[in-house]
């Protein structure tokens, strides 16, 4: 009641205790609500910025030009295939694409948007593109309106289900009509499946009980399998891509070190009290639904996701990998996770799992499929800090085996093949895990309850014998 009746007299003193701040205090206090908006806007900008510095404007064309009308099924590497500049380019196009569609349904910048948003601009470095993703996404939107249901109740399921794209540019070559018969099917059958993933998620997400944080990976797997399927009862093929980047320029790791670094001082600068609070965070087992912004605060997550963005980068520099599209897009993606579920606590023994199978495999770490296997882990980081390192070292081996072979199931119409290995181990080892677990306790209750048994009964035989 009081500050209902004297609301200028608390605005005055509002702003005079603002006034009485220091500099860096009101600096501070300004994006105050807005952080992760401000941090995604900044990163569109660089994106931007990037391919600007790195190709002339009619290059950055051209490029542009090529991704759109290129193949883009599993796996399509933008740098090599259009230029660093026209890759970066992209990645900006899709990413602002992206917040300009959470911005208009007015929905909060949480973990959960992080998550969606870097892995768009990651895959945007192989796969997506402003064109193939609309037609998923009006699928949605169609979805939702047939449901009478509000669009911002369905934009995270159309933003991630985007990992179906490939299969609206495959279907334009695939086809064996005329060029805009093509065109009208492919995307005819994008909008199907953008109207589809939604209640194919929710049952997805079910089957492995959210130990799998890629869900939409392995909800758009089945979908990509069954149309593959289909296409092949007609005699057309979907054939998996290989284009790659080997190497590394020196300016790159040096890139994505400074943005990692900025995002982590700018959590510590938004709260110096973050490292205190990541401790907090690194507890958390990260099944899903942990979104640590609302949990922990925007600026311990910004923290978080700086230091799994510089884990990842140092692995693949440790291992001698390349920092192609792919990989440099499964690190971003893992950035963006760092909002939600995933640690520096619970994700190191599932990346030391991938890293291991290679000692008894074929497979060497700098092979392209482990490079990404290994970054892309982090889908199983839950599985981690659910059940401990050894659980979760076992998880990531076997990561390592299913993804190498798992999109050869769907032809690479679904980008999200390693969200499908996740699924399918988090599936086979949850239960495993769970199920050790109890009858472990089981077993170590045991003598305890015999001894307690055996004094019911002495003390039962006492009462008797009084």
């Amino acid at each position: 009641m009081c500050c209902a009746a004297y609301p200028d007299m608390i605005r005055t003193d509002t702003i005079r205790s603002r006034k009485d701040l220091p500099m860096t205090d009101n600096i501070r206090k300004k994006p105050e609500g807005q952080e992760l908006f401000v941090f995604s806007i900044a990163t569109a900008l660089l994106l931007f910025l990037t391919a600007i510095v790195l190709a002339p404007p009619k290059e950055l064309l051209r490029g542009m030009v090529t991704i759109v009308l290129t193949r883009d099924a599993l796996v399509t590497d933008y740098f090599e295939l259009a230029g660093f500049g026209a890759a970066f380019l992209n990645a900006g196009l899709v990413l602002s694409l992206a917040i300009l569609l959470i911005r208009l349904q007015k929905i909060p910048f949480t973990g959960l948007t992080m998550a969606v948003l870097f892995i768009n601009a990651g895959f945007a470095l192989f796969g997506k593109n402003p064109v193939n993703v609309l037609p998923i996404l009006f699928g949605t939107w169609l979805y939702a309106r047939f449901h009478h249901a509000s669009m911002s109740r369905y934009i995270y399921t159309a933003l991630f289900g985007s990992c179906l794209a490939p299969m609206v540019t495959e279907l334009v070559y695939l086809l064996p009509f005329s060029l805009p018969v093509n065109l009208g099917i492919a995307v005819v059958v994008g909008i199907f499946s953008g109207f589809v993933l939604p209640p194919l998620s929710v049952h997805t997400a079910s089957m492995h009980m959210g130990y799998n944080l890629f869900n939409m990976g392995f909800a758009g797997g089945l979908f990509a399998f069954v149309m593959v399927c289909v296409l092949q009862s007609f005699g057309l093929n979907s054939n998996n891509v290989f284009i790659w980047r080997y190497g590394r320029p020196f300016w790159l790791p040096a890139g994505l070190y400074l943005y990692f670094t900025a995002a982590l001082l700018f959590g510590l600068f938004l709260n110096r009290d973050s490292l205190r609070s990541l401790l907090k965070l690194m507890r958390r087992p990260g099944r899903a639904v942990t979104d640590f912004v609302l949990m922990d605060g925007a600026p311990t997550t910004l923290v978080n996701m700086g230091i799994v963005g510089l884990i990842c980068t140092t692995y693949i520099l440790l291992i001698g990998g390349d920092l192609s599209g792919p990989v440099v897009g499964a690190i971003l993606t893992a950035f963006g996770f760092a909002a939600f579920g995933v640690h520096a606590k619970n994700y190191p023994p599932v990346l030391a799992g991938v890293l291991l199978s290679t000692f008894f495999t074929h497979m060497l770490p700098t092979t392209p499929g482990i490079q990404m296997a290994a970054i892309f882990a982090v889908g199983l980081a839950p599985i981690a800090g659910q059940f401990g390192i050894p659980a979760g070292i076992i998880a990531g081996m076997l990561h390592a085996a299913v993804a190498v072979c798992s999109s050869s199931l769907y032809g690479g119409l679904n980008l999200y093949n390693n969200g499908f290995s996740t699924g399918l181990v988090a599936i086979v080892l949850v239960p495993a895990f769970e199920s050790f677990i109890k009858g472990f306790q089981i077993k170590k209750s045991k003598p305890s309850n015999t001894k307690r048994k055996g004094a019911d009964s002495a003390q039962s035989g006492g009462i008797h014998d009084t």
